[in-house]
């Protein structure tokens, strides 16, 4: 069912509200029969998009609701997310940044609502990679991901004054270092921490400092040590 307005060929040109077969409604502009323009397109499962069309695609700029409460707003390219956004999903997590065929795919940033953590940094189809900052409440993690783990060398930053550094690798890379053999290799296994120094603040560090004290060495990395262990613990 179509009400609105029709070009001289009887197409729908111009505003007009549609009821589709499907159950979904449309109510917004027409190009010459297709949806074109400004329109709110209301889905039968409850999702709705308020946005730009073009030649029935979204297209442009566009608020999604979806069915389980999460929101996206921001660019659309035929259809797909595509430029830059902001994703609300439904936990209460947020991911700010650029996206590729409806991917998370750029650099972004994704805040977890629960801890307060951002992720800021590279993406690649959806999953965390590249260089990248995890910052938590008072330290930080920067280095590089893949497949949204950390890997390799990289440093955590201390909101007490300190850096320790180190490198993540893989457990199958433990088990040769320590000479064991694994009898199968283990899926989604977590990348280990391997620390192999702890510094002050390289920013802050004027060149040729005197190293800090054995004792001043030694609270600093308990003090590290127990942070990168909790936030081991908020991973797993």
């Amino acid at each position: 069912e179509y009400d609105g307005e029709r070009n001289s060929e009887g197409e729908r040109h111009g505003r007009g509200k549609a009821l589709l077969p499907n159950g979904d409604t449309y109510d917004g502009e027409y190009e010459h029969g297709f949806r074109n323009g400004r329109g709110t397109y209301r889905f039968r499962n409850g999702a709705r998009y308020i946005g730009e069309y073009l030649q029935n695609k979204k297209h442009g700029q566009g608020i999604f609701f979806y069915p389980d409460g999460s929101k996206y707003e921001g660019d659309w390219v035929n259809d797909q997310r595509h430029g830059y956004g902001e994703y609300t999903y439904a936990n209460g997590d947020t991911y700010t940044g650029e996206w590729f065929n409806n991917n998370r795919h750029g650099q972004g940033t994704y805040v977890y609502k629960d801890t307060g953590s951002k992720y800021v940094g590279g993406w690649v189809n959806g999953n965390q990679e590249g260089e990248a900052e995890l910052i938590h409440l008072n330290h930080r993690f920067k280095g590089k991901f893949l497949n949204g783990n950390p890997v390799g060398h990289g440093k955590y930053v201390f909101d007490i004054g300190c850096e320790q550094h180190g490198e993540y690798i893989q457990s199958q890379q433990v088990k040769e270092r320590e000479g064991e053999e694994e009898e199968e290799p283990s899926l989604h296994v977590a990348p280990k921490w391997k620390a192999s120094e702890i510094t002050k603040l390289t920013p802050w560090t004027p060149h040729g400092e005197n190293p800090p004290s054995p004792r001043e060495a030694s609270l600093v990395a308990a003090a590290a040590a127990e942070a990168v262990e909790e936030r081991a613990a908020e991973a797993a």
